[in-house]
């Protein structure tokens, strides 16, 4: 088989990367109506409406993706003798893996994912990751996407002659080669790939984190989620192990990289998890509780293709509900307390309140109608986490910190993590705004 590397046929211009460049056959599944959909998906959920220029889509996110997880893999590959056909076919993977990551959020991203049916209900087959009783997953619909709808088939006539099959592109979103043969795909010259390619779509150091970090911080209008980006691909690295490779960082790139996750850590604490769009997520899930029937989401890949913020909204504004009503009317409750707990560790800079469960029952007492929200955030998503984890949450392949040709586990470097090891609890209670001044009287009288 001739393999001829195919010219950039277009060309997009990003306000956080410059310039995207993608293939004639790129822009052919770019312009399925699967990955159009996310046109219609904000990356934020609800964000704008506290930081009203966050209006920016899971689309954009997806080409900046793709974008990142290229570059990573141009400079890792460098030391590697490859066949043309080897490094196209794996850089292709690669490149759609990261651009579809995110190809079945529902509609406002993570907002309404509590919402989903049970994973067994999407007929997944091998994909299938835990118990089938478990809710669905974004990562869950965005592999019965690629490898069981419209856009599988598109996927193998468009990228046939470069070697690219839905299943391989599959394989690196879920992490893990659920049928036979599939992880040989990724050996070439006698190594695995795999690990380090899943890397590079999902783990302590990837490209969804490294674009939405600063995508998110630009269009949020906030400065947390900046950091180095470009001295961090500069210094990566290709770390092997028993055969297999890795991703790695050279050590001088320590200080950037502790920025990097400060970034990400700060992002969750100021734009993530603002309560302004929490207390809107609280109203919506009132809404799903009262209003049954009217917000399902379909376990069908198409009628899941039909359900994106569009869709959302115009069922809101048809509804009766008085919890619709107060969302599409922006009459949202207010915040009335928020406690602050380091599980595992004392937290030094919260000042002494009383529990948000004290709070409540004296707000039931006076009448005064309250709805209580609790959140956990962590400087990493894939350190410190246990068996007990949803699959797509459990603790990815190592990063590897390299200095003077030794390479060790990032996180036995970096003192951050031991620093931030207890998850931030967030509670918080919300009231009828109606009833404010009366519900802060009753806080007053509780502390």
């Amino acid at each position: 088989m001739v393999v001829r590397r195919e010219p950039f046929k277009i060309q997009i211009r990003d306000p956080i990367h410059g310039t995207l460049q993608l293939s004639r056959n790129e822009v052919a599944v770019v312009d399925h109506g699967a990955y159009q959909r996310l046109r219609m998906i904000k990356q934020l959920g609800l964000a704008d409406l506290a930081f009203p220029g966050a209006t920016h889509t899971r689309y954009a996110h997806g080409l900046g993706t793709m974008h990142i997880a290229s570059r990573m893999f141009r400079i890792l590959v460098k030391g590697y003798d490859l066949a043309e056909a080897d490094e196209l076919r794996l850089l292709q993977t690669l490149r759609l893996a990261a651009m579809f990551h995110d190809l079945g959020h529902a509609p406002l991203s993570h907002t309404t994912e509590a919402f989903m049916p049970q994973a067994g209900a999407l007929d997944l087959g091998p994909w299938l990751e835990g118990r089938p009783d478990r809710l669905a997953s974004h990562e869950d619909y965005t592999l019965k996407i690629i490898v069981g709808s419209e856009l599988t088939k598109l996927i193998e006539e468009r990228f046939a002659d470069v070697g690219v099959r839905p299943e391989d592109v599959a394989t690196l979103i879920a992490g893990r080669a659920p049928l036979p043969g599939l992880e040989d795909r990724f050996r070439v010259g006698g190594r695995n790939w795999l690990p380090l390619l899943r890397q590079c779509v999902s783990s302590e150091l990837d490209a969804d984190r490294m674009d939405y970090l600063l995508r998110d911080s630009y269009f949020a209008g906030v400065p947390y989620g900046r950091y180095d980006h470009e001295w961090l691909l500069e210094n990566l690295l290709p770390v092997e192990r028993d055969g297999a490779l890795y991703l790695g960082l050279n050590a001088r790139a320590l200080f950037g990289f502790e920025d990097y996750l400060l970034s990400r850590y700060h992002m969750f604490m100021s734009v993530y998890f603002h309560h302004i769009p929490i207390g809107y997520e609280v109203m919506l899930k009132c809404f799903h509780e009262e209003a049954t029937g009217e917000l399902v989401i379909p376990a069908a890949v198409e009628g899941y293709l039909g359900c994106d913020d569009v869709f959302l909204f115009s069922m809101l504004r048809a509804s009766k509900s008085s919890w619709a009503r107060r969302i599409v009317e922006r009459k949202a409750y207010r915040m009335l307390v928020e406690t602050r707990e380091v599980v595992g560790e004392r937290d030094t800079l919260s000042r002494p309140t009383a529990q948000v469960e004290e709070v409540q029952a004296a707000l039931q007492a006076k009448g005064i109608s309250s709805q209580r929200h609790s959140v956990k955030g962590r400087l990493s998503k894939y350190f410190n986490q246990g068996a007990s984890q949803p699959p797509h949450t459990q603790k990815s392949p190592e990063l590897y910190l390299v200095d003077e040709g030794h390479a060790d586990p990032v996180e036995t470097h970096v003192p951050l993590y031991q620093r931030y090891s207890g998850a931030i609890h967030l509670k918080r209670v919300y009231v009828d705004p109606a009833r404010i001044d009366e519900a802060r009287e009753v806080l007053r009288k509780l502390t």
